[in-house]
């Protein structure tokens, strides 16, 4: 009878010890269950979910399976690592899925479950995997390059229990199988360095093959790799020709496979794309529409036999970053007849991607929609700022039922659509606007009590949308579209907040490697402006920033192990050219695009030295190729760029700073920069903070920062005790200012501070993108110090965070949260009645420590007991006005103030 009481027990003891931590959201090389993996030894991250607080994971275990066969188990291993995990048997084969599981011990003695199995594929690894032969079309084409199609049959006559598609192109490719889209992929393989780095795609396209005949058809687009590109018409940049390379392995149910590959076999001709260029839009005359060419039972008697080309496959690599896929769709807010009579659609967000339209009529009616992203002060469509870009779509009707119309290789950044020729009434139930951008994971929310700063978050994030495509580029909308390195190095740690940026930027910084002229880095990358657009101050320190932010971010190792060449290259290159340690030589863009006061007669007109730039951003790149020798345990480059990173500051003082700590340029970028790298003794930074707070207030409380000193000239603020005047520059509403724009409709961040002028005038056209995230980096500011989440250089990845919330500028609340690699971070305050709450939430395996505005610690409370009182908070100090804890995991509840 006692035995019959005591298994209750023990199981209902046991039930309970896994109830307490469970492990989900597994991932492989930081990727759900991802297809073609080029790495042979993958990492394993997962997180641990548990309801108490100060949970940490102590052990963990991992096995790892072929089908059912066990290749690897680590046993019960002590460590808290839960983010990447490294594989240490031996090297995984090609082309083959793996399935893997993995359960924890916690620091209570608790072990979970195993955990729901994650998956993987491996890829080709090298050119050896490639079965397939380069091909391309067998006819000449016409002079408006109409987009080439490519057909092939087969029979499968056994079951089929996978099937894989791996699928690259020169030029962008759409792929499908027995009349479905391969895939929901957009504007694949993406965009490279080509001549050194071509991605190449894995599909599961088990579902799309049936038993009997099949067929596949692709269809090239000129994309980035031979289309109009970059200034003056440029075209065939990385290449004129047009190609496919493609295979399918079939797997089937007796062990046996097939493989279905590009080859001579394979049958080319043309459809209804008759013309595509990115910039310029695309024209489909569905008149010439070959109807069902990619199903099996097509007359394909008329097309021509394909030819095969010698291309390189040693340059070909699996793709690591998210593709460009659908997001978002609009539909029409607003049906507008201009001033004009144009007929224009507001779709009320500017956006990037196309217009999809269903249309009725005759056959040869011709339809134009003309992207635009503003209207002028008269109410017309306004696309002066486009320059030489048309982006306009076309489209020809069959005639007979509704027809609908989508491009395919092209893309436009619009708020705004004017339809020309369209037959009948134009309605809103006829079009939707669809956003196009690298399915990057949403991660980080930000929010606040002012309308107007969430306001501008929204403009942060959709700046970012639509500039992430791929590549990040500079603006969507005009004949440009190019991956400027400065734009995307001020931007890249408000980015990392807002998405998980880590693979796309993994991806991208490699092809500013592959891209380096003797270490220089372009303006652009992929570099389609020529070999002596290289190191400008700001820009090419591009190797150095992201590669730091991102392992600030994620806490990756690899990051600064697979650029650390990269970086130290670049920092040579500029050593090379120094005259006593000064970067004094060159052409440099300064601080693009800063406030001009145009009636300025008073000597402060915000021009800052350009070499002045130039040395401060030496010296940063420096101290991170520093920092990165130090985590990868480079002893002698640590010794080098130690001394140097000390002689480039004294040269700075000497040559830039007068004896009394004033620079030779007054403005606010110079002190931003000075302070914000470091540039400065202990003694003269003081002096220096109040020289820029005297600057700020000369200009009625006005910033007169470009790209490069606006990111940080709040943290600097912040970080010298001038808070409040950083709140008094995000909430100014007259130009120049952040909320400026949004006070004046934008709904995305703007090239320049003034794009469109107080009277409703617009800036010069030649350069005015009204997307454009570059000064969204202040975002940065409101995530880590306003609401007060940051990084810890100690313990990246936020394994450690570190939290400093700073109320002020009359809000009464603010919060942002962001979904680590361990789970969920937050940190928001409520001010009530003169108390302020707090509400933290730190992730399983992680701590934090948090710094609270008290004057004590009896001022602080903990969900309404006395914070010394809490056994799991440790209180390691009080001083300048804070209380500063360390604490585990959990939901806090933190009050501040006199009780």
């Amino acid at each position: 009878m006692r035995k019959v009481l005591i298994l209750p027990l023990v199981t209902l003891f046991i039930l309970q010890s896994f109830a307490q931590v469970e492990v989900r959201n597994l991932l492989c090389d930081y990727r759900i269950n991802p297809l073609g993996i080029d790495n042979k030894l993958p990492g394993f991250s997962w997180q641990l979910v548990s309801a108490s607080r100060n949970i940490i994971q102590t052990d963990y275990e991992i096995k790892l399976r072929s089908g059912k066969e066990l290749l690897w188990e680590t046993g019960k291993v002590h460590s808290g690592q839960s983010v990447q995990v490294m594989y240490t048997s031996k090297p995984l084969n090609p082309g083959k899925k793996y399935n893997w599981q993995v359960r924890v011990w916690d620091n209570s003695g608790n072990v979970s479950g195993w955990s729901e199995p994650g998956s993987f594929q491996t890829g080709l690894f090298n050119a050896d995997g490639w079965k397939a032969k380069w091909i391309i079309p067998g006819f000449k084409e016409d002079a408006l390059r109409a987009s080439p199609l490519f057909r092939k049959t087969f029979t499968t006559t056994r079951k089929v229990i996978g099937a894989y598609a791996y699928i690259t192109a020169h030029g962008l490719y759409e792929a499908a199988i027995n009349g479905q889209k391969v895939g929901d992929a957009f504007l694949t393989p993406g965009w490279t360095s080509y001549k050194k780095r071509v991605q190449y795609q894995v599909y599961d396209v088990t579902s799309l093959i049936k038993k009997g005949g099949n067929a596949i058809g692709v269809t090239l687009g000129s994309g980035w790799y031979r289309g109009v590109i970059g200034f003056g018409n440029n075209i065939n940049v990385f290449g004129n020709d047009i190609a496919l390379l493609m295979q399918v392995n079939i797997q089937y149910s007796d062990g046996t496979a097939d493989w279905v590959v590009t080859d001579e076999s394979w049958k080319s001709s043309t459809g209804s794309i008759v013309y595509s260029e990115i910039y310029n839009g695309e024209t489909i005359d569905a008149r010439k529409e070959q109807t069902g060419w990619t199903e099996p039972g097509f007359n394909d008697s008329k097309w021509l036999p394909v030819a095969i080309a010698d291309f390189s496959k040693v340059n070909l690599i699996a793709t690591e970053n998210e593709p460009v896929r659908k997001h978002e769709t609009f539909h029409p807010v607003k049906i507008i007849t201009t001033p004009a009579g144009e007929k224009v659609i507001d779709f009320g967000q500017n956006l990037v991607g196309w217009v999809v339209m269903k249309v009725k009529g005759k056959a040869g009616d011709k339809i134009t929609l003309s992207h635009a992203e503003v209207l002028d002060k008269k109410g017309n469509v306004y696309t002066e700022n486009l320059r030489n870009a048309k982006a306009q779509d076309t489209y020809i009707l069959r005639g007979g039922e509704t027809e609908i119309f989508e491009p395919h290789f092209t893309w436009q950044g619009f708020r705004f659509v004017k339809i020309d020729g369209y037959p009948g009434e134009i309605t809103a139930d006829n079009f939707e606007a669809v956003a196009l951008y690298s399915d990057m994971k949403v991660t980080g929310t930000f929010t606040s009590s002012n309308s107007l700063v969430n306001q501008l978050q929204h403009n942060i994030q959709w700046g970012q949308k639509g500039n992430f495509l791929d590549v990040p580029t500079d603006c969507p909308q005009r004949d440009e579209r190019l991956g400027w390195t400065g734009d995307a190095q001020v931007f890249s740690r408000t980015a990392a907040f807002n998405m998980n940026v880590h693979q796309f930027f993994s991806k991208w910084l490699k092809d500013v490697a592959a891209d380096q002229q003797n270490g220089a880095v372009p303006f652009v990358v992929p570099n389609v402006l020529g070999k002596n657009d290289v190191n400008s101050a700001g820009w090419s320190d591009v190797c150095t920033i992201i590669p730091w932010n991102m392992y600030l971010a994620y806490g990756d190792l690899s990051i600064l192990q697979n650029q650390y060449a990269s970086m130290k290259d670049y920092v040579e290159s500029i050593r090379k050219v120094t005259n006593e340690n000064l970067w004094n030589t060159g052409f440099h863009f300064g601080d693009w695009l800063f406030y001009r006061p145009e009636d300025d007669n008073d000597g402060r007109a915000a021009v800052t030295d350009k070499y002045l730039i130039a040395q401060c951003f030496y010296a940063q790149s420096t101290r991170l190729l520093l920092n990165a020798a130090r985590l990868l345990n480079e002893t002698a480059d640590v010794n080098t760029y130690s001394e140097l990173l000390e002689k480039i500051k004294t040269a700075f003082r000497k040559e830039y700073l007068t004896p009394n700590g004033r620079l030779v340029s007054g403005t606010q970028t110079a002190y931003v920069l000075a302070l914000n790298f470091d540039m400065l003794t202990d003694s003269l930074r003081p002096q220096a903070a109040k020289r820029l707070v005297e600057n700020i207030k000369s200009y009625g409380y006005h910033l007169t920062t470009g790209f490069l000193g606006t990111p940080y000239l709040c943290h600097v603020l912040t970080r010298f005790g001038y808070t409040d005047i950083a709140y008094k520059l995000l909430l100014q509403e007259t130009y120049p200012s952040w909320l400026y724009p949004v006070k004046m409709g934008a709904t995305t961040i703007w090239e320049r501070w003034d794009g469109q002028k107080p009277d409703s005038s617009f800036q010069t056209p030649g350069m005015n993108s009204f997307n454009h995230y570059s000064y969204g980096a202040i975002g940065d500011w409101l995530y880590r110090d306003m609401a007060g989440l940051d990084t810890d250089e100690e313990s990246a990845g936020y394994k450690h965070v570190k939290i400093t919330p700073h109320t002020g500028g009359g809000f009464t609340s603010a919060a942002a949260s962001l979904e680590t690699y361990y789970g969920k971070l937050s940190s928001g305050w409520t001010v009530e009645k003169g108390k302020t709450v707090y509400t933290i939430e730190i992730p399983a395996n992680t701590e934090a420590t948090i710094c609270l505005p008290a004057a004590n610690t009896g001022q602080v409370s903990e969900s309404g007991k006395p914070v010394t009182e809490i056994p799991q908070i440790k209180i390691t100090g009080s001083a300048n006005g804070l209380v500063i804890m360390e604490l585990g995991s959990g939901i806090y509840h933190f009050t501040s103030g006199d009780f």
